[in-house]
């Protein structure tokens, strides 16, 4: 992890809302933006903004999320979705999430991540596949 990966510092992406992003149980009067969708671009935003912090054979883990949904986002507009880092703690990097559409916020909360080691975590899941194989 480089050091540069600080308190304070955010990326902001767009993101337009097409048909996958949305709900479909209201039927397409209804379609707004799902907040299963908004959580994982929250969480896949935060993951790749954050690998040009870190070394070579590192990566992230999400450990925490948390998001308040509370607006509706029509499909076809697009949301603005900045993470900013709160804190570093060791490996454990926990930002705030702010999502806001074309007209008002439509969404706020927490993310948490940790930085792993590819290699350490790739036999440590092997170990745990051969465990499930054992039983």
């Amino acid at each position: 992890m480089k050091d540069s990966l600080v308190a304070g510092i955010s990326t902001t992406a767009n993101i337009s809302i097409d048909s996958d992003r949305t709900i479909a149980f209201m039927g397409n009067e209804g379609r707004v933006y799902a907040t299963p969708s908004m959580v994982l671009d929250i969480e896949y935003i935060a993951r790749d903004w954050l690998m040009e912090y870190l070394d070579e054979g590192e990566d992230t883990v999400g450990t925490h999320v948390s998001v308040d949904h509370i607006g509706a986002t029509v499909e076809g507009d697009k949301v603005e979705i900045t993470i900013t880092v709160k804190e570093v703690q060791g490996r454990a990097i926990i930002m705030t999430a702010h999502v806001k559409d074309s007209i008002e916020d439509v969404g706020i909360g927490a993310h948490n991540r940790f930085v792993v080691d590819k290699s350490k975590t790739f036999a440590r899941l092997e170990e745990k596949r051969a465990k499930i194989e054992a039983l």
